[in-house]
């Protein structure tokens, strides 16, 4: 079951005002770094001590000397203090040391106290009562510039994911970050702003968890960790020289208790590589190839990494999903339907290729199409109908493709010049049959990128532990399920009369009467059953990701 099925009962009970719940996941966010290597909470000075105070004279003294390149966000906040008539922001020592302590504690999710004028802030917070008003108003102003920066890379991420993705079609919504800080400054509360700039669901909290832990590992591993060499398969009770150094890292790693120097890929190490295969997406067999190899040659600070990569993105993803959805995850080959905010049903699906990747993106179903006919989208038609045609003249009637002109005309397919450019112009329609690659069902969410859910008459892929087979759209196992639970409140269309309706091989549109949102996501990490999960990044856009992420301060 994927991870993300406990999202809705979250956001529920989020808009039912359960405010104990999320008061708790705010206290658990901030108890993560208390809980570190350097798990103390921000106290630099005691609360009872006299100190000077900022003055709205000597923080406009302030901005106007301070040079353009000492704050993030100049402009932004010279705005802000201007329409509070410069008046400080944090005076009071509990708000202040809120966002210290949200600051210091945030690094698990990437974000590093010195990227945020923590040398400057660590130094005017050091001795406060023998700062001056000017020195105050100047911790003011960075505190203010590092929280409208830290907001900002909360809500929208820190990258900007349509520059690292060819298509990237997820609208987000814009958010006030002067609007919340003030908010909260009139509550007296900074944690009224960080629920509502973070990531409200389980995943990203979990995400943190895990890198958390894996920070630990960072630093066992650092001292023990050796490539193994790429070779053979080693197969369970087969001998390989390289069985010790991978017992020793599966142990590293948690999956053996104790390590042997043996040869042999013994019972016990042939179970702990099973499960160390469940947790990377790999196939679970027991044997050592390449693949299992390659994961295994990560070393700590490869997967907390892409733990960071993860947090990112689900940065970038809409905050609040629904009721009813479908949520895909590309990388992980998985489908997930979520009915009046419960999990319903999950479904194996085969997404595109590396060279035609499905893009992430978020739409609403229209209607379901039984026995549908299957036009040729574009890509398809240019990459393989139209090569296909000029290579073999019978290329067409074998694939069972209707060739129509642009005035509708069905064309006969060897009469054609297949070397003209008109062909270019022409539309390919497949009738529905057993030879349709759509097979039975079609769920149809009409969108510029000419992605769609779908059945197939491959279903033997399905079998397959890698499925990015396809040429961008979405093939479902089970759709004609998943159709009938999305027509289940519509009951004219009850499961024994979409059986009759698909018997008949005659098209039929039927539009949904109830709205469910579709999300195709891309994610690689999650934490399920207190286990920190990866699958394989089959479009590799986790390094392109963390490249970016290692250039942003």
């Amino acid at each position: 079951m994927l991870l993300y099925h406990h999202i809705m009962n979250f956001e529920r009970s989020f808009k039912k005002g359960v405010f104990i719940v999320f008061l708790l996941f705010i206290i658990s966010c901030n108890n993560q770094a208390n809980n570190n290597v350097n798990g103390d909470s921000y106290n630099p000075q005691s609360p009872v001590e006299e100190i000077a105070e900022g003055t709205p004279e000597a923080i406009l003294r302030v901005l106007q000397e301070k040079d353009s390149t000492s704050l993030f966000e100049r402009d932004s906040i010279k705005t802000f203090y201007k329409a509070r008539a410069n008046k400080p922001v944090w005076s009071d020592t509990q708000f202040r040391n809120a966002f210290l302590d949200t600051l210091k504690n945030a690094k698990y999710q990437g974000f590093l106290f010195e990227d945020f004028h923590g040398n400057e802030i660590e130094n005017l917070t050091k001795n406060l009562q023998d700062r001056s008003s000017e020195e105050i108003s100047a911790l003011d102003i960075y505190l203010t510039d590092a929280f409208f920066k830290y907001g900002k890379q909360l809500w929208y991420g820190k990258t900007n994911p349509k520059k690292l993705h060819e298509i990237w079609d997820l609208t987000r919504k814009k958010i006030s970050i002067s609007k919340l800080l003030n908010e909260s400054i009139d509550k007296n509360d900074l944690s009224f702003a960080i629920k509502k700039l973070g990531p409200i669901n389980p995943i990203y909290n979990k995400l943190i968890l895990a890198a958390k832990e894996q920070s630990i590992l960072m630093e066992k591993d650092s001292s023990k960790f050796m490539k193994i060499e790429i070779g053979k398969t080693i197969k369970p009770e087969n001998s390989d020289p390289r069985m010790p150094i991978i017992k020793a890292r599966l142990q590293q790693l948690g999956y053996l208790k104790d390590a042997d120097t043996s040869s042999v890929n013994s019972k016990t190490s042939e179970k702990a590589i099973k499960a160390f295969q469940q947790d990377h997406g790999l196939m679970i067999d027991g044997i050592i190839g390449n693949a299992t190899l390659y994961n295994l040659n990560k070393s700590a600070k490869d997967w907390y990494n892409i733990l960071q990569v993860n947090l990112e993105r689900w940065r970038w993803y809409p905050r609040e999903l629904g009721s009813d959805y479908i949520l895909v995850n590309v990388a992980d080959f998985k489908l997930e339907f979520i009915k009046n905010g419960k999990f319903k049903d999950e479904h194996k699906i085969v997404v595109g290729l590396p060279s035609r990747e499905t893009p992430v993106f978020s739409d609403e179903i229209e209607n379901i199409v039984l026995n549908p006919s299957w036009y040729i989208p574009p890509t398809i038609k240019i990459k393989d109908v139209i090569p296909g045609a000029r290579k073999d003249p019978n290329y067409i009637n074998k694939k069972h493709l209707n060739v129509i002109s642009q005035s509708g005309e069905r064309l006969d397919p060897l009469n054609v010049n297949w070397n003209s450019k008109e062909v270019y112009s022409y539309r390919f329609k497949q009738d529905p049959g057993s030879a349709n690659p759509l097979g039975q069902v079609k769920i149809n969410f009409p969108n510029k990128h000419l992605i769609y859910l779908h059945d197939t008459n491959s279903k033997s892929l399905f079998s397959n532990n890698a499925r990015s087979n396809s040429s961008g759209c979405v093939r479902v196992e089970g759709v004609i399920d998943l159709a009938k639970e999305l027509l289940s409140d519509q009951k004219q269309y009850n499961s024994d009369k979409v059986d009759e309706l698909l018997a008949s091989g005659k098209t039929r549109y039927i539009k949904l009467t109830t709205p469910v949102k579709i999300y195709i996501f891309y994610w690689t990490a999650w934490r399920e059953n207190g286990k920190t999960h990866f699958t394989h990044d089959i479009y590799n856009d986790d390094e392109k990701i963390l490249k970016a992420l290692n250039t942003i301060h």
